[in-house]
């Protein structure tokens, strides 16, 4: 069967999420699915979850008010509802358990493809990357923006409609066995996983706490499930080969399966490089500038070859890509300026990535100036991380470094340890005093590269100097 909103019965997600009817029909029907008491309308099913900062719970009563149909609450929980209605009322022994287990049967209902990808940095890109190759032969479901934790990817599952032939699923994590929960909801027929890096080290110690934690995807796959690792991660294979599956291996290297040779960097054109496979090469234009995102091109091909995409369509797909605001994209300013706007987030991994990729962008008679914030959730890895960051923009042949957050100093005197004049280095309290001063600096042909974790808001900079020199 399809299930399919208007026509699934309470008794029916009874039996998915193992609930109690507290009131109501046991066969009313809902006309979707909501967990947003702002945004719930008359007949949909209100999904009350707890979280940190809030708790569905709270508006319930609302929910009811605005003619949701139906609430689903934790078990202990009073529903007070002033008038006799006849609300369909759902108990739960944890709302948010069992929103994972509806969306694992609604998953289960419909014949659609799933993939999964999860990755240390490159997720959102990829899923992006692959949604354009597989739309091009049927209607293809995503997770909107980075909606990939235990609340976004079975909300994005519950969405699922039987004209959806594809879906590509991003998987995030911040602590041990949130990708293994994910991949039992998500139960993809293909998995990725990008690579592994110095992110959320503050959950889970260090890289190899990483690595455990992102290859807890390989362990919850079916026997049937088709597998796409970084082969040049050295870390990634050491700790996929504990579970003894075939895999496909994508990167750049000899011996990986799926490789990108011939690369050609066509500054903020874009990137070259032939796609090879099999014994066969297929020539690639990218829309989108960096070696990093030649891997994740890679990485979205080797999805669609597993699932028997033509590789001209894969090609195709690629082409039409143009990238996602605040992941490195190359922005043109007036007088000869490239904006290197790469302020989604940040892990000591992305960015090293992100300023290889930006040093063959800098205009032969420009300079390159970075930007940077703090990386968060490091754990006691914070400090060094910093100060390793700070080393990385000095070999990186900047000329001048401006850093802002509570970690700073620590990027300075990484700088200044690697050689970097301490006249050169700019330390902000704001995002208004770090824009002024970066404009102040800025000549004509400059390469000005920004990255920070998203807390650090970095994108109001970029929009600064938006504003400021206007567009080429």
């Amino acid at each position: 069967m399809s299930a399919e909103w208007g026509k699934i019965s309470s008794k029916e997600i009874l039996a998915a999420v193992k609930g109690r009817l507290v009131s109501g029909d046991p066969h009313a029907r809902f006309s979707g699915f909501n967990s947003d008491s702002r945004s719930t309308v008359r007949g949909e099913l209100f999904w009350a979850l707890k979280g940190d900062r809030f708790d569905g719970h709270d508006f319930v009563s609302r929910t009811v008010l605005r003619g949701a149909s139906g609430v689903v609450v934790q078990e202990g929980f009073q529903v007070s509802l002033e008038n006799p209605s006849p609300t369909v009322i759902i108990a739960v022994n944890d709302t948010l358990r069992a929103l994972g287990d509806l969306a694992a049967w609604w998953r289960r209902q419909h014949a659609t493809k799933v993939v999964a990808l999860t990755g240390s940095s490159g997720k959102t890109t990829t899923k992006e990357m692959t949604a354009a190759i597989l739309q091009m032969g049927g209607e293809t479901l995503k997770n909107p923006g980075n909606h990939n934790n235990l609340i976004g990817l079975p909300v994005t599952l519950l969405k699922l409609e039987k004209t959806h032939q594809r879906a590509v699923l991003e998987m995030g994590m911040n602590h041990k066995g949130e990708i293994a929960r994910l991949t039992e909801i998500a139960n993809p027929d293909v998995a990725a996983i990008l690579n592994v890096g110095t992110a959320h080290l503050e959950g889970l110690g260090n890289i190899d706490g990483v690595a455990e934690a992102k290859t807890e995807m390989m362990e919850k796959l079916s026997p049937e499930a088709k597998i796409v690792l970084n082969g040049d991660d050295k870390v990634l294979m050491k700790h996929a080969a504990r579970f003894n599956r075939d895999v496909i291996t994508f990167g750049l290297a000899e011996g990986n399966n799926i490789r990108g040779t011939h690369i050609k960097n066509r500054g903020s054109d874009g990137m070259g490089f032939d796609l090879t496979f099999d014994g066969n090469t297929w020539p690639v234009n990218l829309g989108v500038s960096g070696t990093h995102n030649v891997k994740n091109a890679l990485a979205a091909a080797a999805i669609g070859l597993c699932l028997n995409e033509p590789p001209e369509q894969i090609v195709k797909g690629l082409g039409v890509f143009q990238g996602i605001k605040g992941r490195f994209q190359s922005i043109p300013l007036e007088k000869n300026i490239l904006l290197i706007d790469d302020t989604y987030n940040a892990n000591p991994s992305a960015l090293k990535a992100a300023l290889d990729s930006a040093v063959p962008l800098v205009h032969k008679e420009g300079r390159f100036i970075v930007g940077l914030g703090d990386m968060l959730e490091l754990g006691e890895a914070a400090v060094s991380a910093h100060r390793e960051a700070g080393g990385r923009v000095a070999a990186s042949g900047a000329s001048w470094f401006f850093a802002m957050g509570s970690h700073a100093n620590d990027m300075k005197k990484g700088a200044i340890a690697e050689g970097m004049p301490s006249n050169r280095i700019i330390i902000a309290e704001t995002h208004d005093d770090l824009t002024t001063r970066m404009i102040q600096e800025i000549e004509p042909r400059d390469t000005i590269f920004l990255k920070g974790s998203r807390m650090m808001q970095f994108e109001k900079i970029s929009e600064g100097l938006q504003r400021h020199f206007g567009f080429q």
